[in-house]
């Protein structure tokens, strides 16, 4: 009390007093909101935590694998094709091995041959091939300078020994004594005589590795006798590794360089970090920072509620003199201790999340190299920040609302709200949806531009959220219109009771359900280009190809296409393989073949110039690439090689589609003798008139097994398997998403469970005149159904539009031709989820809002 009398005004310790003894109070009200930032913090951080453990597991591999090694010799000429992370390095001088070992200071130089080499499995299928290299090299003698270390076995000695690393003899079935083949692509007879260890561990990830003698290596996999891939040199003792290189740079051709062995460690080890783990956690960053960002909804609306709901006790608190900073305080400090305890607990569930990740990985065939997780404090600190941050800022705007709260306003008899949309909203909202249509009309249509584009998809989103409220009205009558009875009328009229809450609450499974949709549809865009583009382009019957998705695979013989053109079934058969080359100083991919033949088994469009006279010094060239660089009939390029010879080639022939062929034609003669590892990547086959199908492909798979058995699939079936990729990334999409919808779903049971309690009196009154706990269930259950389909239903829309951008922007960005395509069947699904998370949220609440008390709920004020 004052000196005259009066109670004295709250000191802004005792608000905050309040603030935190009312969350201990009602502690349940925000269960939701702990549970959102836990999830979003444990994701964040499982992430941080994953990506750290990989990174140094793999250094500490290819560390312990190389430790050995002190210098690598390697060819300086390296040419990166468009696209490209890394570029293909063109080999050296073996005999220059000799001459390095009478360098003072050197102990030891080995030639090492290593290219593409897939071992075929006990079950005749291919040992990995899906996204992993598949290597064969040099089984190198001396232990030191070789990476992988024999762990059971002995080394090969003759011709047709080979050593296997162990994580890839077991996913093969294969062990000591086994007889199989090795394609390089060629197909080669082999038997296991030894079993090795990379670092320490079975072998790299999924990489596969083969060794074989010397002899061998030179054989299957050295374009040229005497070449290597490069040169490993050990220093002899006192010399370090950059005297090593210091001393070798004098003998050294002029293009070929010596780097330190840490240096290519640092190299291999940043080809691993940069593309595969860099890939993997900026994928899983952005999934949190979706689930994160729909947490922000349901936090703001879980606070907007309980501030709406205690409108009359900091009215009062107003009218005993609490300034509105205080009020404000009070709010915010409830934030805050539901931030630090939710993150302190996402935190140590991160930490489970990796951990559990750590032993899945495993089982799908990715194991982790051995150590323990390793736990960076920006690792943790990252995450509670953020989590610290998503909460306070989401309550923000609500605690500000409640210190604006009137002390007249403890008069009133309720505090249920009722909050609509301002026309201030409707017009900002009106305006950002012109802004967004405009730039992404822009960006497509009339000057590509993914920036622009992606800045008007951003747009959107913030047009979605800020206009739900002056949508949700309408949409809840439309979509509740069809809903009769007296309980369905009642969640309906409950539903439109507060359209800011309605599209609050809805906006959380909105962006889920929009996320979702947007992959949805770029996925089966992407499936239509791919399969309009096999259509469009393949006039063959049936082709022989390596895996369309990942990096592994060694290819097919260059002599499987002659084979299978001898069948009598046959017309035409004709091989494409790959090579680079540097067209007038810009990296380039080449597309080696019989260019003539390659016209009657792919549709090239219109051509000028001839296909026919390419020879060992023309080339062919796609129309836009043509277009874009100015070569015409007649011109000349300057292709620079990666064995350092370059050529002046004369473009002979412009051809229309690139779809299949690439946007560069090599004859086989002019490529030799500038080429690596021979191989194809496809056989495109033709059948005589009169073949069927059935008998062609089954006359093209008796010749292929003689080549490995790669797999012969008709154009169907080839431009479905050209897609598998695709489904394997929505798959993984989906299943991250999945923490998105969990986190919404999350959002629309706290707000019922809220709008139960504000509501108690009302349904004590419903209760009282006759309606059942069945029916008082299924009006909760409905209520949560409408604000799921509104959300739902515009998620789907912004999806598809946004997916619509995404791929003309692709479109306009890209040399090939996007095809856009809605799913029916796959957007049906995620309505039908999105629908289905309405009534799970509904459960919880609507079983407490059944089991109230009758009596005590109508006494409740």
């Amino acid at each position: 009390m004052t000196a005259t009398g009066r109670p004295a005004a709250p000191t802004t310790r005792t608000a905050l007093r309040l603030g935190l003894a009312a969350l201990r109070t009602h502690r349940r009200r925000f269960l939701g909101t702990f549970a959102a930032v836990l999830l979003g913090v444990a994701f964040l951080t499982g992430t941080l935590v994953m990506g750290d453990t990989l990174r140094a597991g793999f250094d500490t591999l290819f560390t312990d694998a190389n430790r050995g090694t002190d210098a690598v010799v390697r060819s300086a000429e390296v040419v990166t094709a468009a696209g490209e992370s890394q570029g293909t390095r063109g080999p050296v001088d073996a005999a220059l091995a000799a001459r390095i070992a009478q360098v003072p200071g050197v102990a030891a130089a080995v030639p090492r041959v290593e290219a593409a080499g897939q071992l075929v499995g006990a079950n005749g299928k291919p040992v990995g091939g899906q996204g992993p290299p598949t290597l064969a090299g040099t089984w190198i003698a001396d232990p030191e300078l070789n990476p992988y270390a024999l762990a059971e076995g002995r080394a090969p000695q003759k011709s047709g020994e080979v050593v296997v690393n162990r994580g890839a003899a077991e996913a093969g079935g294969l062990t000591l004594g086994s007889t199989t083949v090795l394609r390089t692509p060629d197909p080669v007879r082999v038997t296991v005589v030894g079993l090795a260890t990379f670092g320490g561990a079975d072998g790299m990830g999924q990489v596969t590795y083969t060794g074989l003698t010397p002899a061998d290596a030179e054989k299957y996999l050295a374009a040229k006798p005497g070449q290597a891939t490069d040169i490993l040199v050990r220093a002899g003792p006192g010399t370090s590794q950059e005297e090593l290189v210091k001393a070798l740079a004098p003998v050294l051709p002029e293009d070929v360089e010596a780097i330190t062995g840490q240096t290519a460690t640092d190299e291999s080890n940043a080809s691993v970090s940069g593309r595969f783990l860099g890939l993997f956690t900026t994928l899983l960053l952005v999934f949190s920072g979706i689930a994160l960002l729909v947490s922000v909804f349901s936090i703001h609306n879980t606070f907007a509620i309980v501030v709406a709901q205690r409108t009359r006790e900091n009215a009062l608190l107003r009218a005993l003199g609490a300034e509105r900073r205080q009020v404000v305080g009070m709010t915010v400090a409830e934030a805050v201790a539901v931030a630090v305890l939710a993150s302190a607990a996402g935190l140590l569930g991160g930490v489970g999340v990796a951990a559990g990740l750590r032993a899945l990985f495993p089982a799908v065939g990715f194991p982790f190299p051995d150590g323990a997780l390793v736990i960076d404090p920006v690792s943790l600190l990252l995450p509670f920040g953020v989590g610290l941050a998503v909460c306070v800022g989401s309550a923000l705007l609500p605690a500000v609302r409640a210190g604006r709260t009137a002390p007249l306003a403890a008069l009133r008899e309720t505090a249920v709200d009722a909050s609509a949309a301002s026309r201030r909203r409707t017009a900002l909202g009106a305006g950002l949806l012109l802004l967004a249509v405009g730039l992404v009309l822009t960006g497509v249509l009339a000057v590509p531009s993914l920036w622009l584009a992606g800045t008007g998809a951003v747009l959107a989103l913030a047009a979605f959220v800020v206009l739900g409220p002056v949508a949700a009205s309408t949409a809840v009558r439309v979509l509740g219109g069809p809903l009769r009875g007296t309980n369905r009328g009642l969640a309906r009229r409950n539903a439109l009771r507060s359209p800011r809450r309605t599209a609050a609450t809805a906006t959380a499974l909105m962006i889920g359900v929009a996320v979702v949709s947007l992959f949805t549809v770029f996925g089966a865009s992407l499936q239509a280009t791919m399969d309009d583009t096999v259509s469009r382009s393949f006039a063959g019957d049936v082709a022989v190809s390596t895996p369309s998705f990942g990096a592994g695979g060694s290819g097919l013989s260059p002599r499987l296409a002659p084979a299978v053109a001898a069948l009598p079934e046959v017309e035409t058969a004709v091989g494409l393989g790959r090579g680079v080359a540097e067209v007038d100083g810009r990296g380039r991919a080449l597309t080696v073949t019989d260019p003539a033949a390659l016209s009657r088994v792919l549709d090239l469009g219109a051509v000028r110039g001839s296909l026919t006279g390419l020879g060992a010094d023309g080339i062919a060239v796609a129309e836009d690439e043509a277009v874009r660089y100015g070569l015409a009939p007649g011109r000349t390029a300057e292709l620079a090689f990666t064995d350092g010879t370059r050529g002046t080639f004369t473009v002979r022939a412009v051809y229309e589609r690139a779809d299949l062929a690439g946007d560069y034609l090599l004859t086989r003669q002019a490529w030799a003798p500038h080429r690596g590892q021979d191989a194809d990547r496809l056989v495109a086959v033709a059948f005589r008139d009169g073949v069927s199908t059935g008998a062609g492909e089954t006359a093209v798979q008796r010749v292929a097994e003689d080549y490995g058995n790669p797999e012969v699939q008709t154009r169907e079936e080839y431009a479905r398997s050209s897609a598998a990729g695709v489904d394997m990334m929505l798959t993984l999409v989906y299943a991250l998403l999945a923490l998105a919808v969990l986190i919404a779903l999350l959002g629309i049971a706290n707000t019922l469970t809220l709008a139960v309690h504000e509501r108690t009196r009302e349904l004590g009154l419903l209760r009282a005149v006759g309606q059942t706990r069945a029916q008082l269930r299924a009006m909760v259950r409905w209520e949560s159904v409408l604000v799921a389909a509104f959300g739902t239903a515009g998620g789907l829309l912004l999806g598809g539009f946004l997916g619509w951008v995404l791929v003309r922007a692709s479109d306009g960005a890209s040399d090939g031709a996007f095809s856009f395509a809605l799913p029916p069947g796959r957007l049906a699904l995620v309505a039908l989820v999105g629908l289905a998370a309405g009534v799970v949220a509904a459960w919880r609440p609507a079983r407490r809002a059944a089991r109230l008390d009758v009596l005590r709920a109508i006494a409740t004020e």
